[in-house]
């Protein structure tokens, strides 16, 4: 246990207090430490929790420091956290009456390198298409999850999945009860049975999860969906750790099994000393496994954020650099400055990434728990995303082109595309993950439409939402989107599509899907501290204010201060 004891005593540092800390481990044994330095004291219920910084940390033995709090904006610059919003059938019908009184800002960076967007999200009840739209796409989840195993197929009847599409699944979840699509037993039982799958899941070389499992079996598949074993992802890894905290912070109660699953998982080789992500393959000749850089600049970042959401710190991960811009319709739009000749792999420029953060984290940090909804903690990523949208409007005004670009699916080969702004040193490039072009399955995604419209309140989203708010099949779900070379509707429904098109809706009810953590000690911090297991794993320590990502700026089209 953790216990404050003594008075404020002065240190031969003026003004700065000394506190002691009693730490009493396993077996009785106490050890007293001093406590300096920059130190935050929040009272809650007459309780005192001490915030450690710097070296401090250190002298605190590894067995006690899971006990610590993680430390958040709300405790350090003492601000109220945010608050849940309620569930769409619980609001008041006063409810949006106050919240969306955005105060006049100037557009651009402040001094902590937080960013103004000048745009407006779309905040407010659903009217009576968009919940139609909310019950056709959850109906893919109904329709497509498997009684056995409770993971939901990728692409329709095809019974296979990633934990990318998973994380869909998750939030489509999450939206269907926070939009009383349904109610909390057949959330619970949906959640559960998930969990418990994914915990009992054979990973990859006792390391962590296949890229792809079979959805009525649970088993390890490879991309053909035959058994085998073929590596991991670091970004489907970090889009799946951004919604286990999604569901740890919003539902408590569920804490505990959400820890008991990535305690299983080792991520020795996830994350290297430096902050960059790496996956894994395997040498199709020596059968070794192969880890890899992964991520390339918008995913990679977005990723990133959901492994440092648990204590680990992927600071270059995390960061712009290397990135380029490409002048398109009179926008710089960024993409990765890493020669794909070199490096093997493709710098898409694509929607979706840049939605996700949005819609799921706010463009904040994930440290931040308090700062107002119309200033993004994570500046860079928010300026980036407004010229990945300014981008898309200013084609369609200038050519007339309906434009929402992101990877999608299609019928038949090549089964999947990158449907890029820019990529391969060209914009508006349509490519298959091999590389070859192919202009006919260009399209506006359903996902990225309806994301932009929940994200940019302006006359082109609403353009938007009227070509795809009816792009349904009742039995189905919501089509993947729209071709842009009118050849109609790009006919196949997915996880990831309806995923996000419920995320899309939620966010316009309840604004960032990210809540505080509400909880005490996590089990997540605590487990294995008697042995060596934590060590061996890479599990961190309760994250202090030095193991923040680092507030940081990349701006070629804002200039404005305040």
């Amino acid at each position: 246990m953790l216990h404050l004891f003594g008075s404020c005593r002065r240190s031969p540092v003026a003004g700065i207090c000394l506190f002691f800390l009693a730490v009493s481990v396993l077996g009785g044994a106490t050890y007293t430490v001093g406590v300096t330095a920059r130190q935050v004291f929040l009272a809650q219920e007459e309780e005192v929790i001490p915030i450690i910084a710097g070296s401090d940390l250190d002298d605190i033995p590894a067995l006690m420091r899971g006990n610590l709090p993680s430390v958040t904006t709300s405790l350090v610059k003492g601000e109220p956290r945010r608050e849940k919003p309620p569930r769409l059938c619980e609001m008041p019908e006063d409810y949006f009456a106050t919240k969306n009184t955005m105060p006049t800002r100037p557009a651009g960076y402040d001094r902590h390198n937080g960013y103004v967007r000048k745009y407006r999200t779309r905040r407010g009840f659903l009217n009576e298409r968009e919940l139609r739209a909310a019950k056709v796409a959850w109906h893919y989840f109904e329709t497509f999850t498997q009684e056995t195993t409770g993971l939901a197929n990728s692409v329709g009847n095809y019974p296979s999945t990633t934990l990318w599409d998973t994380a869909s699944y998750m939030a489509g979840l999450v939206a269907a009860y926070e939009l009383c699509l349904i109610e909390k037993p057949e959330f619970d039982r949906r959640i559960t049975l998930l969990l418990t799958t994914i915990k009992s899941l054979e990973l990859f070389r006792k390391e962590m999860p296949n890229k792809v499992y079979h959805t009525k079996t649970g088993a390890k598949v490879d991309y053909t969906n035959k058994p085998g074993e073929i590596g991991f992802s670091a970004l489907d890894i970090g889009r799946f750790l951004v919604w286990m905290r999604i569901y740890k912070n919003r539902y408590p109660y569920l804490a505990n099994t959400i820890d008991s699953v990535l305690l299983k998982w080792d991520f020795r080789n996830v994350i290297d000393d430096e902050g960059l992500m790496f996956g894994a393959y395997v040498d199709k000749e020596t059968g070794e496994t192969v880890y890899a850089q992964e991520g390339r600049l918008g995913y990679e970042e977005y990723a990133a954020k959901g492994f440092a959401l648990w204590g680990f710190r992927p600071r270059l991960a995390h960061r712009a650099e290397p990135f380029l811009t490409a002048s398109i319709f009179g926008v710089q739009v960024p993409y990765d400055g890493r020669d794909p000749r070199v490096f093997h792999s493709q710098n898409y420029v694509v929607t979706e990434s840049y939605l996700q953060d949005g819609l799921e984290l706010g463009f904040d940090l994930p440290h931040d728990d308090s700062s107002p909804e119309w200033l993004h903690s994570d500046g860079w990523r928010a300026e980036f995303a407004d010229r990945i949208y300014q981008v898309q409007e200013n084609r369609w005004r200038q050519t007339g082109f309906l434009t929402a670009r992101s990877e999608h699916n299609v019928k038949g080969p090549p089964y999947f595309t990158y449907d890029t702004i820019f990529s391969d040193g060209y914009p508006w490039n349509t490519v298959t993950p091999r590389g070859d072009y192919v202009p006919d399955h260009s399209a506006v995604a359903a996902k990225a439409a309806l994301g932009l419209w929940a994200l940019w309140d302006t006359e082109y989203t609403d353009v938007l939402y009227e070509a795809i708010i009816e792009l349904y099949d009742p039995e189905n779900g919501m089509y993947e989107g729209l071709y842009e070379r009118g050849q109609g509707r790009v006919s196949i429904f997915t996880a990831n599509n309806n995923g996000i098109i419920l995320t899309s809706l939620l966010h316009k009810v309840q604004g960032p899907i990210l809540t505080p953590y509400t909880g005490d000690t996590e089990v997540w911090f605590t487990a294995y501290r008697d042995q060596d297991t934590r060590v061996v794993r890479k599990y961190p320590d309760p994250p202090q204010e030095e193991d923040w990502l680092p507030a940081l700026r990349h701006s070629v089209q804002e200039k404005a201060d305040f």
